[in-house]
């Protein structure tokens, strides 16, 4: 069951970003791409207040860099659709679990970013979850 309201071309846009960002750093990277911008949608809090849309979510402004890349408009591919659906029916997998926020960093990860604190470091991307006072509805909705 979805835990977010998704069409095919909601899908494959998901999809899409998946790879965009995430297809450097694995299945699981992509997988916890995927768990971020579905807690983006759920959570209502922060700067995700009002989105409720995957297209909502990924064309945010200045939410993610792939939207302004070529790459991130090319077709979806059979296994990042899988793994949108995934994302979609609810699979979450730490440090993506109840993160708002990820990031490339040059270095070392920062201990706070956006003012919320550091989770983990999966591969090269680092993880940020909002503390429960900030966003207790990334903790409640699933």
């Amino acid at each position: 069951m979805a835990v977010v309201q998704a069409s095919n071309s909601d899908i494959n846009l998901l999809a899409r970003l998946l790879r965009a960002e995430g297809e450097g750093e694995g299945v699981r990277g992509m997988q916890l791409i995927g768990n971020v911008g579905i807690n983006r949608i759920r959570a209502n809090c922060s700067d995700f207040k009002g989105l409720r849309t995957i297209p909502q979510m990924i064309y945010q402004p200045h939410a993610f860099e792939a939207v302004t890349h070529g790459y991130f408009y090319q077709a979806a591919r059979s296994s990042e659709k899988r793994l949108a659906r995934r994302a979609i029916s609810g699979e979450r997998f730490w440090p993506a679990k109840y993160s708002l926020w990820y990031f490339r960093p040059q270095g070392d990860c920062p201990p706070t970013w956006y003012d919320q604190p550091f989770v983990a470091r999966y591969k090269l991307h680092c993880f940020y979850q909002p503390t429960a006072e900030e966003c207790d509805n990334v903790y409640s909705t699933f």
